[in-house]
């Protein structure tokens, strides 16, 4: 912390005072004026919308007519206003004097567990995502009539606490996460915050500062900048109460055990230097489970398309891109799914990877791997067959977070043995816990139901995505670890965010879409008007269906709809 000089003190330590003054003033304010406030958010992000996703190209090495711009306005855009959107209506819900969540959206399954359908919430949800389905799985021993009664505790008189100051380290690579962990701090936790931008996506800060300008000025919220040493400085300060941060396990120990000679000392014998409560998503290595099944090249072309996507969005800078991809090595079609999976990757095209250190850490994936195969002139896109799952291989056991691709086949000549070798293998081979995949087609998921939903049940991962990238549970629902990390053994790390329903103790999120995309969903059965997904990497009309979403989302005009469903089926 040696390089926060004198000149910067004053100004953090004056925010953090506003911060604490201002506490109980919005703890104080009315449910009606936080979704006013809240109400006025969305308009303000269109507003700056084409500056933010231009400004975060630039600074990523992308061209204005790059087929990558589409992914800006749909992780760092429409994510955003989604959620926002998501959040007034379960607040007007509360203020009408009524549940959170519906009472008919909440089982329980056989086992006992509770499990919370959050998605869709409204009819235009259902029209605009037709099929697209997201529940969140409550912790066991929570019931039913508990989950119920202690969802929006906040705001129905059921949580004592008293309002914080929070820190919020926020992300580098994705424009949205700091935007959203502002919005959880102030409204599902009723805290005040400081966020300290990353210094790689700082440039967002004037954004965030237009956007959030009334909670700003009313002294809820402080944007600071620096590096390391600022968000050292801040996490201790007494001011502070508790700290939320996303990116990786090393930040989160160098923050809770320090960086000297004693920290590995400190870890071991349970004596952090930060004593208060911190949270962080942190990510890992994220698999992708492919079921075998009797698949069309229709099929395979479609889920290759989706397995890069999952990969080379953000550059594979993110903390669920898929790092590893699981196969079944009794099953006949895995060899011509890796060849469509190459293809796509290979025609895909070409951006930088911008995050820092990004170089070094496809090195050290790919560093001594003979099936190494890289797939673009710059080799920031790499394949690597055939991993042995003994070899503690660096692709296995360290978070890339960038364009290296790992391929592992687990022996299991049905479907069911295949789930419980994959189902072992995340849980107890590769490190994290934060999201994985499982891909599996309408007929043998018929054939193999009770060994799917077993599947399911099993994976200790805080999101799992069926048919989709778990960045749709991000979108959609709750995002974090699964519960049981520790500061000494964090792993994907702890704590849940975009908890809009604001239930008590979420255990994973799941989200599914349809197998296949609409028209060949509706000839093979599946009754799901559903196309190409926005987030495919080789969606033909992202950029221009995101940007309709978004206005839509905003405006609400049924006028609308015809053109963004136009676009769509176009993609």
């Amino acid at each position: 912390m040696n390089a926060v000089t004198m000149r910067d003190v004053p100004a953090l330590d004056l925010a953090l005072k506003d911060l604490r003054s201002g506490a109980h003033g919005w703890a104080a304010l009315p449910l009606r004026a936080k979704i006013a406030m809240l109400e006025a958010l969305p308009p303000k992000i269109v507003d700056v919308a084409p500056r933010m996703v231009a400004a975060a190209t630039e600074a990523k090495g992308i061209a204005s007519t790059s087929a990558w711009v589409a992914e800006e306005w749909t992780t760092n855009i429409w994510t955003l206003v989604q959620a926002i959107n998501t959040q007034i209506l379960v607040l007007k819900r509360v203020l009408a004097g009524q549940e959170p969540v519906n009472a008919d959206a909440v089982h329980t399954r056989p086992d006992g567990q509770v499990v919370v359908d959050v998605f869709p919430a409204t009819g235009y949800d259902r029209l605009l995502l037709n099929g697209y389905q997201a529940q969140v799985w409550i912790e066991p021993g929570v019931s039913a009539e508990q989950t119920r009664a202690q969802a929006a505790a906040l705001y129905r008189g059921t949580d004592p606490s008293e309002p914080e100051v929070c820190l919020v380290l926020g992300a580098g690579n994705l424009g949205s996460i700091t935007a959203l962990d502002i919005i959880d701090q102030l409204y599902i936790r009723g805290n005040v915050c400081a966020a300290k931008m990353n210094p790689v996506n700082e440039y967002l800060g004037p954004f965030y500062e237009h956007i959030f300008s009334e909670f700003i000025s009313r002294g809820w919220l402080r944007l600071l900048y620096g590096g390391a040493d600022v968000g050292g400085y801040l996490a201790h300060h007494p001011k502070v109460d508790t700290v939320h941060l996303t990116g990786s396990a090393a930040t989160y120990d160098a923050i809770v055990w320090g960086t000297d000679d004693l920290a590995a000392g400190r870890k071991a014998n349970n004596r952090p230097l930060l004593d208060k409560p911190i949270t962080g998503e942190l990510g890992g290595v994220s698999p992708f489970i492919v079921v075998p099944g009797d698949w069309s090249s229709a099929d395979l072309r479609f889920q290759a398309e989706h397995i890069a996507s999952t990969k080379l969005i953000n550059s594979g800078h993110n903390c669920n891109a898929t790092q590893v991809l699981v196969l079944s090595q009794d099953w006949p079609l895995a060899d011509k799914l890796i060849a469509e999976v190459r293809a796509v990757i290979s025609n895909a095209e070409p951006r930088p990877a911008y995050y820092p250190g990004s170089e070094h850490k496809i090195a050290r994936a790919c560093r001594g791997m003979t099936e190494t195969e890289f797939l673009d002139g710059d080799h920031t896109r790499a394949l690597i067959t055939d991993v042995d799952t003994h070899s503690g291989a660096s692709i296995l056991t360290d978070e890339v977070f960038a364009g290296v691709l790992g391929i592992v086949r687990l022996p299991g000549k049905t479907a069911e043995r295949f789930l419980h070798n994959a189902v072992e293998f995340a849980n107890d081979v590769v490190p994290g816990n934060l999201g994985a995949v499982i891909t599996i087609d309408p007929k043998s998921r018929k054939q193999n139901a009770q060994a799917f939903d077993d599947a399911v049940a099993h994976l200790r991962y805080g999101a799992i995505g069926i048919n989709t990238w778990t960045g749709m549970a991000f979108a959609l629902t709750t995002w974090g670890a699964y519960p049981g990390n520790t500061t000494q053994d964090i792993s994907s790390g702890t704590g849940v965010v975009h908890n809009t329903f604001m239930l008590p103790r979420p255990q994973k999120a799941i989200v599914e879409i349809p197998f296949r995309p609409a028209p060949r969903s509706l000839l093979n059965g599946e009754l799901t008007l559903s196309p190409k997904p926005v987030f495919f990497i080789t969606n033909k009309t992202a950029e221009t269906t995101v940007r309709r979403l978004v206005r839509f989302a905003v405006h609400r005009n049924p006028i609308a709809l015809p053109r963004i469903f136009l676009s769509a089926l176009r993609g």
